[in-house]
């Protein structure tokens, strides 16, 4: 059996260092208070972005969900094991979040491959079933786009399922509701990890652009 990598023990006792020993004070209060964040991200897996380091964020600032590609399911039934829908549930009726991010970025490894393969990379593979959630934003692509080289197509999808879940949030009840009553806003942004560029998108003139 491997040991642990000693570089994240290192790096647990730097955090220890620099958060306990020197900011004790903020969690004491997380501890005490628990945990209110106004906005809820809903982020990739992918290790090169992680939405508290590229929005520089204290722990207790925002409600991380993480999967592959940073996609929304739309409702579903009952049945099954639904983690990025409970986890929304939980930000969205439990702990009150003011706003939503689904949080895009380039070079998304999810949206990489549903552009190469269609969807379809091996048998029974849970990665094609969760990507068929935006095979319309492939075809889509393809349609509008065919001339285009496959990287320009390729940023061109990953934009366009940040909307796909945008409109997914909405299928929501407890989320359609908030939004209308203004309680709540949803955002679709998208991080150019090549370029260091973060963009919004704009309903009126259904672009993105610089935040």
């Amino acid at each position: 059996m491997k040991k642990i990598p000693r570089a994240l023990v290192e790096g647990f006792q730097r955090f220890r260092e620099q958060h306990f020993e020197r900011n004790d004070g903020l969690f004491q209060q997380l501890v005490k208070e628990g945990q209110t964040p106004k906005t809820l991200v809903v982020g990739c897996c992918d290790s090169r972005v992680d939405p508290a380091i590229v929005l520089d964020c204290e722990p207790g600032d925002l409600f991380v969900i993480r999967n592959v590609a940073n996609l929304v399911p739309p409702v579903e039934g009952r049945a099954g094991h639904h983690g990025t829908t409970a986890a929304i549930e939980y930000g969205v009726r439990i702990l009150g979040v003011e706003h939503i991010i689904v949080l895009g970025h380039a070079h998304c490894g999810g949206i990489g491959t549903l552009m190469k393969t269609a969807g379809v990379t091996v048998p029974g593979s849970f990665i094609d079933d969760w990507m068929c959630l935006v095979e319309s934003a492939r075809t889509s692509v393809l349609k509008d786009m065919p001339e285009a080289p496959f990287d320009v197509q390729t940023r061109e999808c990953e934009k366009r399922a940040i909307l796909i879940s945008l409109k997914n949030l909405m299928t929501f009840s407890w989320v359609h509701e908030k939004v209308e009553s203004g309680q709540l806003t949803i955002h679709g942004w998208y991080f150019d990890i090549a370029h260091g560029q973060l963009l919004k998108y704009n309903k009126e003139n259904e672009r993105f652009e610089d935040i």
